[in-house]
């Protein structure tokens, strides 16, 4: 829909006019069709712009999201949107347990972000809502079977423990840290976007109330 309406960068327009700040979280490509107005914002009230990628393994892609652009051309679009000089980074997004969360998958897509210029990398594993969660869990009966048990022990709730997410995104930020320190970048990635925001704007004086004239 959007290659063919092209809604987006209506909105993008606006608020680029607007100079208000905004972000952008998508596995869409299509995001540097606007590459223009993206710098344009980077100029005045601030964007950054999150690529999803959950994981470079070809078969997982193709299993879990077939219509969607390839993984690694999502990298690419990081790539171009850093070289122009708009805020980018890479959400390790959804990660799947038994699925997309082995050492070296997350290892083989970290370093491909770093390597892509990623300012920022945070990670979300998958979680459960209702309604996706039966779709979910379906298809893990079907294609997964060995994993249904654990998954229902680990998704009592919509979301893995507090201690599972904090140590998933610990090991993505060791990689992350390793893979910078490889390409002699200093300092760790941060989990959440670094980007400038123009100044607020002065609070205006309350003008007096209205008075009445009278003649006298």
């Amino acid at each position: 829909c959007e290659g063919r309406y092209r809604l987006t960068r209506g909105i993008l327009e606006a608020l680029v006019a607007a100079r208000n700040p905004f972000s952008i979280v998508t596995k869409s490509t299509l995001v540097v069709r606007d590459l223009d107005l993206l710098t344009a914002a980077m100029s005045g009230g601030g964007v950054h712009v999150d690529l999803s990628v959950g994981c470079l393994d070809h078969d997982v892609w193709r299993a879990t999201e077939p219509h969607t652009p390839h993984p690694e051309r999502r990298l690419e679009a990081v790539a171009a949107l850093t070289a122009a000089g708009v805020s980018c980074g890479v959400l390790v997004a959804p990660v799947l347990p038994g699925i997309s969360d082995g050492d070296e998958q997350l290892d083989r897509l970290v370093a491909a972000a770093v390597a892509a210029g990623a300012g920022s990398i945070a990670t979300v594993a998958l979680h459960l809502r209702p309604g996706v969660r039966e779709h979910y869990l379906g298809w893990l009966r079907g294609t997964h079977p060995e994993l249904l048990a654990d998954h229902l022990r680990r998704y009592r709730t919509a979301y893995l423990r507090t201690d599972e997410r904090r140590d998933l995104s610990a090991r993505v930020q060791e990689l992350a840290t390793a893979h910078r320190r490889a390409a002699r970048l200093e300092g760790p990635l941060p989990t959440t976007p670094r980007w400038g925001r123009r100044p607020p704007v002065a609070a205006r004086p309350t003008p007096p109330p209205d008075e009445q004239l009278r003649l006298v």
